[in-house]
């Protein structure tokens, strides 16, 4: 193939912080993206509608002359969410959801939820509003094995949570097990999943190939061989709620390997859209199999930010988009 013509794509899972950092990072999403679910853990976190569309006017601003993006916006949940906040974030039509950070889970996350029970009034206030629960899932019981806490937070908390709102539309965030994927495509209608590229192409030995790979580490953390070859079949399938949640990794790499690029459009481009009741994207993106080397490291503000795969070779690269 010499090249491949995808319906630009949008990221529904893009963290892009704030000042320097924002800067440094939004020129590769905006080159790829046409828009992007932004997550609200800065710090401090994002929990209002006003705090959301300041920062969304943020990232505007920080957007590349002559580059088109939109930045989706979403609520930061605590233990103290007011009811009322569904409804302000609702009514300005620049806030699709609302992200769930179990306290401890991941960076930025101890403002978050410790018990979620105490958010079932906003959970059926979204519900109402038709605004979607984004949720990180894992527990952060520390008796709990790491690679055992997605498939625990769905048994205990998730699968419940789903059950006692039934009309709560919810995305499971960067799924990494075989028991997210089984969960999601059995599931009751308005549940789906967000994929990264890092869980669909690397297993936990890439924490240790050469030696400790620190970069390698991400939360959720890779999981073994055989949960990623569970993600990768559930997404070559094509399944209407599974879509592409990501920084701007490599995934063309992902379906190229498994011989399903012709599954790569849907996913980066359709799904998703869809499941926001947002209008697909008109432009295109072209991507071409010409491999090139990833940088050991990019500027990110004062300091230097190294990249999935860095000093690497990538297969395939962005030659354009309209």
């Amino acid at each position: 193939m010499s090249a491949l013509v995808i319906r630009r794509p949008d990221d529904w899972h893009l963290h892009l912080r704030d000042g320097a950092a924002l800067a440094a990072v939004l020129p590769f999403t905006a080159a790829r993206f046409a828009r992007a679910i932004v997550m609200p853990n800065l710090n401090p976190p994002v929990t209002t509608t006003a705090a959301a569309l300041a920062y969304r006017e943020r990232i505007r601003a920080a957007v590349p002359a002559g580059a088109q993006f939109e930045p989706l916006m979403t609520l930061y949940l605590t233990d103290r969410t007011p009811v009322e906040e569904i409804a302000r974030a609702r009514s300005t039509g620049g806030v699709l959801g609302c992200k769930l950070y179990p306290a401890g889970a991941t960076t930025h996350s101890a403002a978050g939820v410790t018990d979620v029970r105490r958010l079932d009034a906003v959970f059926e206030r979204m519900a109402e509003a038709g605004l979607v629960l984004q949720v990180h899932g894992e527990v952060t019981d520390p008796a709990v094995d790491v690679f055992e806490r997605e498939p625990r937070f769905i048994d205990t908390v998730l699968a419940p949570l789903a059950e006692r709102h039934p009309r709560l539309r919810i995305v499971f965030e960067h799924i990494t097990t075989r028991a997210a994927v089984e969960f999601v495509l059995g599931a009751r209608e308005g549940i789906a999943a967000t994929l990264t590229p890092q869980h669909l192409l690397m297993n936990r030995n890439a924490l240790f190939a050469g030696g400790l790979r620190p970069h390698h580490y991400c939360a959720p953390v890779l999981k073994a061989e055989g949960e990623r070859l569970a993600l990768l079949d559930a997404v070559v399938r094509g399944s209407p709620r599974l879509f592409l949640g990501t920084d701007s990794a490599p995934y063309a790499e992902v379906f190229a390997a498994a011989g399903a690029l012709e599954r790569l459009e849907a996913f980066a481009s359709i799904h998703g859209a869809d499941f926001y009741g947002l209008p697909r994207n008109g432009g295109t993106l072209t991507l071409v199999p010409e491999p090139w080397e990833v940088p050991a490291s990019y500027p990110f503000g004062t300091e230097e930010l190294v990249p999935l795969r860095a000093g690497e070779r990538i297969a395939w690269r962005l030659a354009s988009h309209e």
